[in-house]
Order: C-alpha cells, then structure tokens, then sequence
C-alpha cells in the first residue's frame, strides 16, 4: 500500500481507504462489516471514513463494534466522521443539525460514543452552513483539537473561498485551520480537484479524501444495461443517484471506458480509481464495497497506476471530455 501526507500535516493517509456510506447498515450486516474492514486493513488501508447522517447513526455504531471486536492498535488507523445534517432525519430540531458550536460539540461526543473511541482522527464539516459564521466553526473546531476529541479537522464539498476564509480566520486568531476537504472526485466530476483549489493548494495546503471515485457504482459497468437488483440506484432514497448518473452521454463514455480497461488487462474499477489516485492532489481514495470480491478488485488499482501513460491518460481524456479548461497564463 501507498501512504501520502495530508496536505501540510504530517498524518499519513493511505491511497485507498475505505467508507461506510450507504452499504453499512442498509446493504451489509456486522459479519460482512468485519470481513470487509478486515481485508482493507491487512491490505494496508489505514483510513476509515464515516459520518452521523449515514443511516442516521447506525452506520457508526456498526463500524464501532467492529473496531472494538477487532481490537486493532488504535495508533494504526484513522478514522473520521462529519458533522451537519445530524441523525435524527426530519425528526432534527433547530439545533440538531448544522455547525453551531452547540451541534459540533455535541455531535462529537455522540460520534465518540457510537464509534467506541476516545477521540476522531478527522472531523469534518459535511457542508458549509450559510446560517453559521465560519469564524465560530474555526474557533470550535479548534477547541475540540485542544481538548483532545479530534486530531485534525476539515471540509467536505466546501468552495475554496471558504476553505480559504477559514483560513484567514484561524491566520488572524492563531487559530488551527483545516487540513483537508471531502469533495466528489471521479472521471465525470473533475473540476474541484483539478481547477478550484489549484490555489489552495499552492497556498495554505489541502489534503483531500475524495468520495465516489467509481461515480457511485457508474463506472463499474453494472448499470450499462439497466439497474440491477439491490444495486445503490435501486434503493429507497437513493433515486438521486439514479437521476444524476443515468444518462447516456454517460453511459456512451463508460462503454468506452470498458473497452479501454479491456485493452489494457484491467477491469474498469480498477482503472477508475487508479486514474483518481494518479492525481497528487488527491491524498486517498474512499472505497465502498458490500462484497469482498468487490474490494479486492478496487484494490488492484495500485498495481493499474503503471499503465496509466500520458498516451493512456490522453485517451480517457477524450472518452470522457471533462478535463476542466483552465485559464491560459
């Protein structure tokens, strides 16, 4: 396994990690959980991701059991959660969700207690809150840190003006600043990594952990011919998905991506998150899997890095056509 820094710190992430979202809990059971978490950890994966939305709690509460069954030492995995939407669903009052310091700090706590640790590794905004001043979310963040509950904090799908501002803001307090942000990053969803934070990261320094590098199971293949049975976009609450990736500009580009892995000897997941992980900008690759075949064909992708040329690079480039035009200096 391949280990980068985090942006300006000096915590190591694995290139490939593994996420909850969706599958915990409404897909697997304990005794998936723990085989799965199991593979990714003897495979070098040192990075576990999760959030208090997902499955309104409970995904937390599973990865807890796991990692307290498995009795790992804590010094050798990360793990994460994120903060915003709360876990209640629409049964949240006003101050259940959001990133008032009242939510963070209680929604850390809970965190804690579901995930059976004494501190989180990363804590993340999920969102920016336009209700709340981002100066009491820095000061917030930061007192969390000095108190010991969290190591390190970030951003998730936040603009890089916000990233920076929060980083005026802790500049100006002598406060500590986020190190990393959570944005979507796949080979039809480019322009965040590859164009708006081109400044952040020449600047303050960003490490990011992008989340569905296989565009939510679009570039796996499977939904070339329809959605199969108890796949993502089949469940209740998930139609979005369905909506956003179903197209057939889209579906165009996957089958020739098919065609492309096929050329090269890879499977298509594999090529997808290899091509994500090529990327310097890009600190690790959030895996989602429900079955362990799954997950060990995701994390071949370090061996398909190799047959990522310029000319291959090229090549998906022109398949895909969303390589962000930047400026002309």
């Amino acid at each position: 396994m391949q280990y980068r820094n985090m942006g300006c710190t000096g915590l190591q992430l694995s290139v490939l990690s593994f996420g909850s979202w969706v599958s915990f809990h409404k897909q697997i059971d304990d005794t998936i959980a723990d085989e799965l978490m199991g593979i990714a950890y003897d495979n070098g994966v040192n990075f576990f991701d999760n959030a208090e939305v997902y499955e309104l709690g409970e995904s937390e509460k599973m990865m807890g059991r796991v990692l307290k069954k498995k009795n790992w030492d804590r010094t050798s995995y990360t793990v994460s959660s994120k903060v915003f939407w709360g876990w209640r669903g629409k049964g949240n009052k006003p101050n259940q969700h959001g990133l008032s310091r009242k939510h963070i700090v209680e929604a850390c706590h809970e965190a804690l207690q579901r995930l059976q640790t004494d501190y989180l590794d990363l804590y993340f905004c999920h969102r920016p809150d336009k209700n709340v001043p981002i100066e009491e979310v820095v000061w917030t963040m930061h007192n969390l840190i000095t108190q010991g509950k969290i190591l390190y904090w970030g951003t998730s799908e936040w603009s890089g003006v916000e990233i920076m501002e929060a980083h005026r803001i802790a500049q100006q307090h002598h406060l500590i600043g986020p190190t990393v942000e959570q944005p979507q990053y796949n080979l039809f969803e480019r322009n965040k990594i590859e164009n708006e934070f081109l400044m952040v990261y020449n600047t303050v320094g960003l490490g990011t952990t992008i989340w569905s590098p296989l565009a939510s199971g679009m570039l796996t293949g499977k939904y070339n011919n329809g959605v199969p049975g108890g796949s993502r976009f089949g469940i209740k609450g998930f139609e979005w998905l369905k909506d956003r990736w179903m197209q057939d500009k889209v579906l165009h580009a996957v089958q020739s991506l098919s065609q492309l892995a096929a050329e090269l000897g890879v499977s298509l997941p594999a090529l997808s998150i290899a091509w994500c992980i090529k990327n310097p900008n890009v600190t690790t690759a959030i895996l989602g899997a429900t079955r362990k075949e799954q997950l060990l064909e995701n994390l071949k992708a370090l061996d398909v890095l190799e047959l990522l040329t310029s000319d291959v690079m090229n090549r998906i480039d022109t398949i895909t056509g969303t390589k962000p035009v930047l400026p002309e200096y």
